[in-house]
């Protein structure tokens, strides 16, 4: 057996084809796959002059002279901004909702296309005023209110760039990435509602100015809270003070397609966070040519819903960009999904009729471990498409997903893609593809992927390497802000001139992608390479199981030994001693899979440590199995949970 490709033991036997009625009214049909596999290049053309407004028509598709750094549409010129807003107003939309936004408490506020336009013209007058223009930077710090979205589409609209950073994170990660971006403006909020309580935003803002030199120079603080907050005059500026005085009127003017957009950070190796850098035309033609043909969008009719938080890319690109580049009426939510009831979701889909809903599969797998009693409570018969993003999704959530949520009817789109890719790159596409539960299935139309070996070759059908992009694609990052080399060692040192995503995949017998989630997540058991995301789907698809998390942990006789943190579900957590539980769940994985992905030790716990955007941090468990000392905790929801894990294992 290979010692340079990753093993994939688990077999998933269920087809789910696509319902006739769907598919005769999809609106990506297998012509997409056609066009762009007779010239890549010309298909990206047409999608770009299709679905973006060019304030100057591009000739040139791409130039890839500078590889790996891209120019897509670089002699065209667009405004970003006016693409969301303005030209959906001139086409007859303005009255069509953009924004359906519910807070927290309950309060509520719909914005139309043309109240979107105006609040986001007096919004670029206002940072105009501040000094804000082409180039500079915008770190932005708020909830998901609809300021947050405003304030992006403004920076947008002066042709400037923002950087924003999740309203979770400490004074500390602020900190870094106001000075690595350089930005001369932050704009945050006083407070923010979260699990029933305001989250103070505005004292992070103010720890993280306090601590030396910085370039901003004003605060634009938005009302939100309404709770007590200190204020440095001269600096600090109130939002509602500031934009009452300005014109609703500003001319769009159009930027190179290679215009700064937005910088994003990401967690890095090094501890130094990773300043994505994303440009326009490229990113815009992506992520709305995605939104589009993924969701089977038809915005005069539908409700999309994506939860995600707008200060991560997928709110970026499926909260902001794709969904007002395409006309969509959205759903905007600020809390979490148990507030305050752990049936919050169900009923603002009841609420507001959403027909297209795209989540986490940590959210799943956190309803699964509630029981399908909570959703049953709601009517959820509006929904015709679900979508699943951040990691990959097991088998059993997908097929709970689809029966419990969709109503056994609604299809399933599981995607595949990274903030540096800027857009989703793997996907069914509903009405084309016969889905599989826990497949990301095939690369999109345009897009060029391939799984090879640690030699770069390719793995062939039944083998499981690395998941590699062979083509440059429109939305891809254009480098690490500030740090040309740190982008070509990181992405494209491994493999030449071909973008290593830093993914294991799986290629089943029909050529089709299976994720087998991060590289880093990988084990040696015996000479056997085995992906974590196996045995946690095959724990999960046991009764007992809501969630788990697997790591390799050092093992004498076979060099790793498999290690697996579990939550039972909740109606059964008290039928069965955890011993009980372990020793089940032990056997159930060796049935399932095989005898060498048996769990050492099974250790039942309460809660596993996860990031704010939902992710697992296996690094931190896999820190706790080898008795450790504990790494960096700060991106963690709750500190503390680590701690409790410890001290079960005790």
């Amino acid at each position: 057996m290979s010692s340079t490709s990753i093993d994939s033991l688990l077999h998933e036997k269920r087809r789910f084809a696509p319902d006739p009625d769907f598919a005769a009214n999809a609106v990506a049909g297998t012509e997409l796959y056609e066009r762009a596999a007779d010239d890549r290049l010309a298909f990206w053309a047409e999608q770009a002059r299709d679905l973006v407004h060019w304030h100057r028509p591009f000739t040139e598709t791409l130039d890839w002279s500078k590889a790996p750094v891209a120019r897509w549409f670089g002699d065209g010129e667009l405004n970003v901004a006016y693409n969301c807003l303005d030209r959906h107003v001139l086409a007859g939309h303005g009255d069509r909702v953009a924004i359906h936004w519910e807070g927290e408490p309950g309060d509520t506020r719909s914005l139309t296309y043309a109240e979107l336009t105006v609040e986001v013209k007096r919004a670029a007058n206002l940072l105009a005023s501040l000094g804000v223009g082409q180039g500079d930077r915008v770190a932005i710090y708020l909830p998901v209110i609809p300021e947050a979205v405003i304030a992006m589409l403004a920076v947008a609209r002066l042709g400037a760039v923002h950087s924003v950073v999740f309203g979770g994170f400490a004074a500390e990660s602020l900190r870094a990435r106001i000075d690595d971006a350089g930005a001369k403006l932050v704009i945050t909020a006083d407070g923010a509602y979260r699990k029933g309580k305001v989250l103070p935003l505005k004292p992070a803002v103010d720890a993280a100015l306090a601590a030396g030199e910085t370039t901003v120079e004003k605060v634009l603080v938005v009302r939100r809270g309404e709770n007590e907050i200190d204020w440095t005059a001269g600096r600090d500026l109130w939002w509602h003070d500031e934009i009452a005085p300005m014109s609703d009127e500003h001319d769009a003017r159009g930027f190179e397609a290679e215009n700064p957009l937005f910088i994003l950070y990401t967690s890095g190796t090094t501890g130094k966070p990773k300043g994505i850098l994303h440009t326009s035309g490229g990113y815009l033609t992506q992520v709305a040519f995605t939104h589009k043909n993924v969701f089977d969008l038809k915005p005069e009719s539908d409700v999309y819903w994506c939860t995600a938080d707008v200060g991560w890319i997928t709110g970026h690109s499926y909260v902001v960009y794709g969904p007002l580049a395409n006309g969509a009426t959205q759903l905007l939510y600020e809390g979490t999904p148990d507030t305050p009831h752990p049936g919050r979701w169900w009923e603002l889909i009841e609420k507001y009729k959403v027909s297209i809903f795209y989540t986490a599969p940590t959210a799943i797998r956190s309803f699964m471990k509630l029981g399908r009693e909570i959703p049953q409570k709601f009517d959820l018969s509006s929904l015709r498409l679900l979508g699943s993003v951040g990691e990959p999704i097991n088998p059993e959530a997908w097929v709970w997903y689809r029966e419990i949520i969709g109503g056994g009817t609604a299809p399933i789109v599981d995607t595949w893609w990274q903030t540096e890719t800027g857009a989703i790159m793997i996907s069914a596409l509903p009405g084309i593809t016969t889905t599989k539960p826990g497949a990301a299935q095939v690369p999109l139309p345009g897009i060029s992927v391939d799984v090879l070996d640690e030699e770069g070759a390719h793995v062939g059908k039944e083998a499981g390497g690395l998941l590699v992009l062979t083509e440059p694609w429109p939305s891809m990052l254009r480098g690490i802000w500030g740090d040309e080399q740190r982008y070509k060692d990181t992405y494209w040192s491994k493999f030449a001139n071909t973008y290593f995503a830093g993914d294991g995949a799986h290629l089943d017998e029909d050529g089709d992608v299976w994720l087998l989630g991060r590289v880093d997540d990988v084990m040696n058991i015996s000479g056997h390479r085995l992906s974590t995301m196996e045995i946690e789907s095959a724990l999960v698809s046991h009764e007992l199981t809501a969630e788990a998390a697997v790591v390799g942990a050092h093992d004498d006789t076979t060099g790793q030994a498999v290690v697996a943190f579990v939550i039972l579900k909740g109606r059964l957590a008290g039928t069965v001693t955890p011993q009980e539980a372990s020793d089940l769940l032990r056997a159930h994985v060796a049935e399932q899979i095989g005898a060498i992905a048996r769990p050492r030790q099974v250790f039942v716990v309460e809660e596993l440590p996860k990031t704010r955007s939902g992710k697992i941090m296996r690094r931190l468990l896999q820190d706790v199995a080898e008795g450790r000392e504990v790494g960096d905790t700060t991106t963690l929801t709750d500190t503390s949970v680590i701690r409790i894990i410890s001290d079960t294992m005790k």
